[in-house]
């Protein structure tokens, strides 16, 4: 089905589309991948690639289902251990429902080192896990001596280390190793000199690195550099020089400039020649000699395996002094030699026999990220080897006897061995809150029923909560989902499918959004008897809001998130760490109001004023026809309050749409070509009438020069394809606000042609209307403006005209306000936003986007994919296991990463911050002090309890946005006498509020100092939220 150049799915694929881009797509469907080992790791890189949408892929193994597989292997069940099946043909089923597109086979062929290899040269890309290091070497010489090479990948996840490995040959292409969009900087001069230097207008740094190309468009004055491209070398972060340019015309103004991608070749060694002297990635600069450590480990426990045929006994001391022997053995033979790391070795003996999933789902993100590199060339490959230990998770566990860790025949053995009986009890009687059941969600739940969080017989509970419903689009990385789930919820549908994995798990579905509004749900109570709160939220605010509930609650919050090939994991701990509101990113600049409405210089500006457009005439407007028309239902008598003088809010533009509302579609085309001629042609005359092309500045400069663009007037003519959609989708958007039907032949050129050859196109007359230049005014709201004298006569006058045409009809007076929906490629809305933003852009000569750009961009659309989602959610999840185990400060790492690069960041966690009120009183964000009260305990008592347990005074006392006492406040001084009961006035079964309270500082003049929040209980009796 995905053999030849089809056309790509966008409906299933659009996220992925937008990390990989259409060429990688395209690829990818032509691709075939083999894939051996279906364990923990194995079936994480299946689903994986089989969510992204390879061609083919052949899974391979040998093994059967055992009873400790349930807690490794997602997509084996309690049956398959039961019937004897092979691992491979209880997953092959379950890889092949995650996407129509992939052909998925299986084979469990015996592959060892005496198997014919020749099979392999029908596959792009071969991966190995749980295979033996010479069963690796064997296959990896295969793939690399082969024309094209086949790419090779194998990984390896035995206890707390993992590795991962890629050999792309000696001469792998990568047509774009970083992913990122090259963006338009605009020049502010050009220097005529050997070097000639280029400025960035308003100091904008370049992001440039000395040896990359740039191409210049737009140039006024030294025009010669136009499509020509430079090499850079970098001077500053808004400089850089570009060569010889003596001998050019002087620079005038205007031009920018983008970085031109070329492709980069990268050479591989084999496995063989990498094992001596690798080159690692090294993800944890705390521990720089890591990578080296553990690689020497792994090698050593290759050699145990190669001597014993079997991994370290657990808990066996002999089996554990063997080990470092090896590594020993090892470490002499590597160039560059790590000091050997006993504990590393020690905890990897121990733990070898077992698996993390959280490990082994991170990791296979990375890999598959890895596969999809391989067979695209999308993306710098990782060279050549990835090592990750999670030795901070077992460190405190070492003291545990031996019993703890030893099989107890059930499905949490492989975690068992890692992490011992009593964390694993402790992960059982979990009490889990999660915000959004999205992709991160669905993988959050997955690796809670591997690791059996939250299970009913021990009294834990996954809560769970999310309003959404599931979207064809969700299908490509939330893969807990399946076709027919589509427009069903998914926190009941992924809690479902999370049950099939575990059925043991206990997991409540919400359908609701975490927010103020379900505070009532949601409350102190509520979050007191949760364990720890995870986010899997697309949104900031969201984001925000759970943070701050968990601050005043003392929760955990484990928070992450991904944008395409990024992702970030954020660990937040009562009295430990800073808290996710402790810092704050820039806000997003706004596109000033002038630059949208006249003065578009980017493609960015002329799909934002589309989607306003949007907005305004098919939302707001209906929405503002329908609650005036609910709040003045009578025509007549909405007539009567205007004649009387009265001001009646929206009025004006009610009234404008009601006399000119259309009742056929003709009507419809009718004021699409009238919009056309409006947005397209008039807008241009008139700037162009209010300043010519010849305008100067007060300076003497030109007004228009870079970044302003002079507007060309666009001449209709539906035989331009641009035209014809523009025309056609806005009068379908105004057929369905006024309810007006059409049939298809209405759509057809010849009906609309027809139409138009009708239309008076009255003539242009310029305006005296002033157009805003200052980039700092904001859009007036023009309900708020007041109407003159004129427009009042006018709107009376045209509802008088409707009364009397009848037109004041039950119907007439409603609308049907259109939310934008950026995924359905059926309703027009964004042919609309296409058509308009690339009408405006070819009026102000910029380069238009395509539709998929465009709907990236109105859609505000986050690119996502699967790999990313996947390591995502492992990485969190084993900060889950340190934040049950109660570890100390040091255990914590959050982690950013970034596949495409590729680059893993871990790092310590912010330590919360100690705040000096005065006199050696400290405070931080987890702190809340704690007043009891009575029902006669007045304001100035809470002065003095204050003053009595905590040693300092309060000067000033806030409820929410209320002000109960500010001294220098008129009447305040009174208040001290009141009963705070008098003061809040709380509801009946509210037992505290939360008070802010500011200290006076200790000189005068100085501010208030703030302290923590102080909570007030009405009664002594209610000691527990």
């Amino acid at each position: 089905m995905a053999a030849d150049l089809m056309e790509i799915d966008d409906s299933l694929y659009s996220r992925q589309r937008y990390v990989l881009g259409d060429s990688a797509m395209h690829q990818m469907a032509q691709s075939s991948v083999f894939l051996s080992g279906m364990g923990a790791l194995g079936v994480e890189i299946a689903k994986n690639i089989a969510l992204a949408g390879v061609k083919a892929v052949t899974l391979h193994d040998t093994q059967l289902c055992e009873t400790w597989d349930l807690g490794l292997n997602f997509f084996i069940r309690k049956d398959d251990v039961l019937s004897q099946r092979r691992r491979v043909e209880a997953v092959c089923p379950r890889v092949t429902e995650l996407n129509p597109y992939v052909q998925v086979e299986m084979s469990s062929s015996l592959l060892d080192d005496n198997t014919d290899l020749g099979f392999l040269r029908k596959y792009q890309c071969v991966i190995l896990t749980e295979a033996s290091l010479s069963l690796q070497k064997r296959v990896n010489k295969f793939c690399h001596s082969q024309q094209p090479p086949i790419r090779f990948i194998c990984c390896d996840a035995y206890g707390i280390c993992v590795r991962v490995f890629c050999d792309f040959g000696e001469e792998f292409e990568v047509s774009d190793p970083t992913g990122e969009e090259p963006k338009e900087i605009f020049i502010q001069s050009i220097s005529q000199d050997n070097p000639g230097v280029v400025t960035c207008m308003d100091n904008q740094p370049h992001g440039l690195q000395t040896g990359q190309n740039v191409i210049f468009r737009e140039v006024r004055g030294m025009e010669e550099l136009n499509s020509t491209v430079r090499q850079v070398s970098v001077l500053s972060p808004h400089s850089f020089a570009i060569g010889d340019t003596s001998q050019f015309q002087p620079y005038a103004h205007g031009g920018f400039f983008v970085l031109v991608k070329t492709p980069k070749t990268y050479k591989f060694e084999t496995l063989e020649q990498q094992l001596c002297d690798p080159q690692v990635l090294i993800p944890d600069f705390s521990k720089p000699e890591a990578p080296l450590q553990i690689h020497a480990a792994m090698l050593a426990l290759d050699t145990f395996q190669e001597q014993h045929c079997r991994l370290p006994n657990i808990g066996c001391l002999q089996d554990a002094e063997v080990l470092l022997k090896l590594t020993e053995e090892v470490n002499a033979t590597l160039k560059y030699k790590a000091p050997l790391n006993t504990e590393l070795v020690r905890c990897l003996s121990r733990t070898a026999r077992g698996t993390l999933p959280p490990l082994a789902a991170a990791v296979g993100g990375i890999a598959s990220q890895e596969v999809l590199k391989a067979i695209t060339g999308k993306f710098a490959p990782l060279q050549q080897w990835f090592y990750l230990d999670t030795i901070e998770v077992v460190r405190p566990l070492q003291s545990l006897s031996v019993e703890e860790f030893i099989p107890r025949g059930d499905r949490y053995d492989g975690l068992r061995a890692c992490i011992g009986e009593s964390m694993c009890l402790d992960l059982h009687k979990l009490k889990v809150f999660m915000v959004g059941c999205g992709a991160i969600g669905c993988e959050m739940l997955k690796n809670f029923a591997l690791l059996g969080v939250g299970l009913s017989k021990s009294s834990g509970e996954v809560c769970i909560t999310d309003p959404d419903l599931i979207e064809k689009s969700n299908l490509n990385r939330q893969f807990l989902f399946r076709p027919y789930h589509i427009q069903k919820p998914k926190s009941t549908t992924a809690a479902e499918a999370t049950h099939d994995i575990n059925p043991d798990l206990q997991v409540d579905a919400h359908l609701n959004k975490v927010c103020p509004a379900t505070e009532g749900i949601y409350n102190d109570s509520f979050y007191s008897s949760q364990d720890v709160v995870v986010t899997a939220l697309d949104n900031v605010e969201g984001r925000r809001y759970v943070d701050s509930r968990c601050v005043s609650n003392q929760r955990p919050l484990l928070d992450s998130g991904t944008m395409g090939t990024k992702g970030h994991t954020e660990i937040i701990v009562p009295k430990l760490t800073e808290s996710y509101n402790s810092h704050r990113d820039p806000p997003e600049e706004e596109i000033p109001f002038c630059t949208l409405k006249s003065f578009p210089s980017v493609i960015e500006h002329t799909i934002q004023w589309a989607r306003d457009k949007f907005e305004s005439a098919f939302f707001h407007k209906p929405s503002l026809y329908n609650s005036f028309w609910q709040t003045h239902p009578s025509a007549e008598v909405v007539t009567q309050r205007m004649q009387a003088g009265e001001s009646l809010e929206g009025s004006f533009q009610v009234i404008k749409l009601l006399s000119r509302r259309p009742s056929q579609w003709v009507q419809c085309i009718t004021m699409a070509r009238l919009k056309f001629e409006k947005y397209f042609k008039r807008k241009a005359l008139q700037l162009l009438h209010c300043f010519p092309l010849d305008t100067r500045l007060k300076d003497g400069s030109l007004f228009w020069q870079s970044p302003k663009r002079p507007p060309t007037p666009l001449e209709f003519d539906l035989k331009d394809s641009l035209h014809f959609t523009f025309i056609v989708s806005t009068a379908r958007l105004f057929a369905e606000i006024y309810s007006i039907p059409y049939s298809e032949k209405d759509l057809s050129e010849e009906v609309v042609t027809r139409i138009l050859s009708d239309v008076k196109i009255p003539e242009y007359r310029p305006s005296e209307k002033c157009i805003e230049t200052d980039e700092s005014a904001k859009k007036p709201d023009h309900m708020k403006l007041p109407l003159s004298s004129e427009e009042e006569r006018e709107a009376i006058a045209q509802l008088e005209q409707a009364i009397a045409t009848d037109r004041v009809t039950p119907e007439g007076l409603k609308m049907s306000p259109l939310q934008f929906e950026k995924d359905d490629d059926s309703n027009g809305h964004i042919d609309y936003v296409t058509s308009a933003s690339s009408l405006r852009a070819r009026m102000y000569s910029i380069q238009p986007a395509d539709r998929l750009k465009t709907k990236r961009i109105a859609g505000k659309i986050i690119p996502a994919i699967a790999t990313a989602t996947a390591a995502v959610a492992g990485l969190v999840s084993l900060e889950l296991i340190k934040v049950v185990g109660g570890y100390e400060f040091e255990s914590f790492k959050n982690c950013f990463f970034n596949l495409a690069i590729p680059v893993v960041v871990l790092s310590e966690t912010a330590p919360v911050k100690q705040t000096l009120i005065r006199n050696n009183i400290y405070f931080s964000i987890w702190d809340c002090w704690t007043v009891f009260g009575h029902e006669d305990f007045t304001l100035s008592d809470f002065m003095n309890a204050v003053r009595e347990k905590y040693g300092i005074e309060p000067t000033m006392v806030v409820h929410g946005v209320k002000m109960l006492y500010v001294p220098v406040m008129p009447g305040h001084s009174k208040r001290l006498k009141l009963t705070m009961q008098k003061l809040i006035k709380p509801s009946v079964d509210r037992r505290y509020v939360d008070l802010t309270l500011s200290f006076a500082p200790e000189a005068d003049g100085d501010e208030d100092l703030p302290g923590p929040p102080v909570r007030y209980y009405f009664s002594p009796d209610d000691k527990t939220p």
